[in-house]
């Protein structure tokens, strides 16, 4: 069974590797929605794969270390494109929570990443 949480947060970030010209080359901003996915057994007795508030209680660190955050000043994050971030946040988020089985990472409504592990 798999079962997802999601999550919001706002972070500022550049691209320092893009040509001059292009618009992600200055400081902006996006609202983040990062989906998070666990699979697992249902557990017959509790009646679910794992505790939602055990996600949460995990997951709320690793979003307030970039929550408000210029991303490029982050360990790992100096070129902070969604896919180093989904890679970024997978990294933190999986020895946690074995049971992580995707993150759907969106920067925009219509513009984001899905990432499975390797």
């Amino acid at each position: 069974m798999k079962i997802f949480k999601q999550f919001d947060f706002d972070s500022a970030h550049f691209l320092p590797y893009v040509p001059d010209e292009h618009k992600c080359k200055k400081i902006h901003g996006h609202t983040y929605r990062m989906t998070l996915y666990f699979e697992g057994k249902l557990d017959t007795q509790l009646g679910w794969v794992i505790d939602f508030a055990e996600i949460k209680r995990e997951i709320n660190p690793i979003i307030q270390s970039i929550d408000h955050k210029l991303l490029n000043d982050i360990e790992g994050l100096e070129n902070p494109t969604c896919e180093v971030i989904a890679i970024w946040l997978w990294n933190k988020i999986k020895p946690k929570i074995p049971l992580l089985c995707r993150i759907d990472l969106h920067e925009t409504l219509t513009s984001g990443v899905v990432y499975e592990g390797e």
